[in-house]
């Protein structure tokens, strides 16, 4: 039978253990939005620094206009594997629109095989270039639809830094003939099934 003191000393230890506990947790998730919210960084002068990690972010499509299906000159011969966010992913798949932060990654693959297994075809060769377009009403307020691109090169190695292009080189085919917001979600069907008004 424990004696008082003992009871003292037992409550006692029991509550510092709940204490750390408890700290340990409020600590985690205060931590948790800022490190989800770094996803991309700019240099001092305006400059996109290359993004890590997008293929662990949220694959939304694959287009790929190959030389073979455009008198062998296609404006973009490659397959592109488009990546997004994925709290701007969520946010998406909630209202349908995407946020103010929003990151998407365009990963630039050659077409290397045209046969296979499983017959002709095009099949993915090596990774050759990287682009970025950010959503940031703040960093791009005169841009359309406040969107700014950023090319990394088409060929490896590709460049640690970039400079946003300008706004005919990118922004205006994208205001003109993508179908949501500047972004061709008519060539992404993950977002096409993730939009609110699709379910």
């Amino acid at each position: 039978m424990y004696r008082s003191g003992q009871w003292v000393l037992i409550a006692t230890v029991a509550l510092l253990l709940v204490a750390a506990g408890l700290s340990y947790w409020l600590t985690r998730a205060a931590a948790a939005p800022a490190e989800q919210g770094a996803r991309v960084e700019f240099t001092g002068d305006g400059k996109l620094k290359r993004p890590e990690g997008y293929r662990k972010w949220v694959y939304v499509g694959t287009p790929l206009t190959p030389n073979d299906l455009n008198g062998g000159e296609a404006a973009f011969p490659d397959f592109h594997a488009v990546y997004i966010d994925p709290e701007s992913f969520d946010h998406f798949e909630k209202t349908g629109q995407f946020r103010d932060g929003t990151v998407i990654v365009k990963e630039l693959v050659s077409v290397g095989a045209k046969e296979g297994s499983s017959g002709k075809g095009y099949f993915m060769g090596d990774f050759i270039g990287l682009e970025t377009a950010i959503k940031d009403s703040k960093r791009f307020k005169d841009e359309p639809g406040k969107w700014g691109y950023f090319t990394f090169g088409h060929k490896y190695p590709l460049k640690n830094e970039a400079a946003p292009e300008a706004t005919t080189a990118c922004n205006t085919c994208h205001q003109t003939s993508a179908k949501l917001d500047h972004v061709f979600t008519q060539y992404y069907p993950v977002l096409r099934a993730a939009a609110p008004n699709t379910k």
